[in-house]
């Protein structure tokens, strides 16, 4: 019997073109997709993120000359959307770490 698919909780954020393009909107749904098929997903698509917290990661969406991310929560029933941000630097910036540590500490009180 299949695994059921994960659903995605959307705590913020949403993919849409503009500002995707239509290729970079599909790319984004592709990767999550086979995140919520139970696929573990890593480099180039994703990375670990530790620093937010526990069992997060970014993933890593390129489209027509932008870098996107966006940064999730595996549960053990979903996939939590924490943020969804356009990258134009090396390091990803502290305010949007901590808007992702807020969002993820909110969801697991809530829950």
């Amino acid at each position: 019997m299949p695994k059921a698919e994960k659903p995605l909780v959307w705590l913020a954020g949403e993919i849409k073109s503009p500002p995707f393009t239509v290729e970079g909107r599909i790319e984004a749904g592709t990767l999550l997709r086979r995140l919520q098929q139970g696929e573990s997903l890593g480099p180039p698509s994703s990375k670990p993120m530790p620093i937010i917290g526990q069992a997060c990661h970014e993933l890593r969406i390129p489209d027509a000359g932008k870098n996107w991310r966006i940064f999730y929560h595996l549960d053990a029933d979903c996939i939590v959307i924490l943020d969804i941000h356009q990258k134009t630097t090396q390091k990803t910036q502290q305010h949007v770490l901590d808007l992702c540590s807020r969002r993820l500490k909110r969801y697991h009180t809530c829950s």
